[in-house]
């Protein structure tokens, strides 16, 4: 039996990153990351070292941590991931706080969100804003069997669930704050070959030859879905910015905007909508 130390090292040596091996021994042990420092001299018993081996395995071949273990941060959450969503990226959070920047925490607002995966969006924001009333809709119904389950597990009550492409099951509903991280990414891109993105469910990814077909669709739709002054904001690549204000500004929104993220990418724009 080898020592904890000792497997943590020959971890991190394969994977070159020695948080990964951690989170995947951790994972493995169901322990804390403290614990591996109080523990560095225990030995892990055969079934646990086989567990941790065939994981960094998988890892070492690109699968990403994320789905070796089943969750991911976001927000103040812990979500459940799985190959049947997109995994919650940091950067993804700057859309969580221009929507709740947007919504008062004493109101009962209408959010939606549009392609929600693991439920990550809807979920920091119904978390936060528990007057709020969220939706959020996805085409693929094993990512909102895992939505679901994440909203059971934390305990969050105040979001609801649609099967549907983008607004398909919400004929006839309006809402204060549309928001979506659609997919976005060129179709021929050479990331979708690597790293995590191989992985990843390609639908929720790329999204035409310009990456903006999905985006155009909901900036044509969401009008129809858009309460009076209510906001679109959409999440999208670094340098999509300038089409997208476009895209809005000749759609009749008004208040048209670019956020960046911490790295000072674009990184989501919106508007308002049009007075009718």
């Amino acid at each position: 039996m080898t020592e904890v130390r000792d497997a943590l090292a020959r971890a991190a040596n394969e994977l070159g990153d020695r948080l990964e091996a951690e989170v995947l021994l951790v994972h493995v042990l169901g322990r804390m990351r403290s614990w591996l420092i109080a523990h560095a001299d225990d030995r892990l018993d055969a079934g646990d070292e086989a567990a941790f081996g065939a994981l960094v395995a998988r890892r070492r071949e690109g699968e990403p941590v994320a789905y070796l273990t089943g969750r991911r941060g976001f927000w103040s959450l812990e979500l459940e991931v799985t190959p049947a969503t997109l995994i919650p990226r940091p950067e993804t959070e700057l859309l969580v706080e221009l929507v709740l920047e947007r919504v008062p925490e004493d109101a009962t607002a209408r959010v939606v969100d549009l392609g929600t995966g693991s439920g990550a969006i809807a979920l920091a924001i119904a978390h936060e804003r528990t007057r709020a009333q969220v939706t959020a809709t996805d085409a693929s119904a094993k990512a909102l069997e895992v939505a679901r389950r994440n909203a059971e597990r934390l305990g969050i009550t105040n979001v609801s669930f649609e099967h549907g492409d983008w607004f398909a099951p919400l004929s006839g509903r309006t809402f204060d704050v549309v928001a979506s991280n659609p997919p976005y990414i060129e179709a021929g891109d050479e990331h979708l070959t690597q790293g995590d993105l191989r992985f990843e469910p390609g639908s929720a990814l790329a999204s035409g030859i310009d990456g903006l077909d999905d985006i155009r669709r909901i900036v044509d739709h969401a009008q129809a879905h858009l309460a009076p002054g209510g906001w679109l904001m959409m999440e999208h690549g670094w340098n999509q910015g300038p089409a997208i204000r476009a895209l809005l500004e000749q759609a009749g929104y008004r208040d048209v905007f670019t956020a960046q993220d911490l790295e000072q990418r674009d990184r989501v724009s919106g508007g308002r909508r049009k007075h009718l």
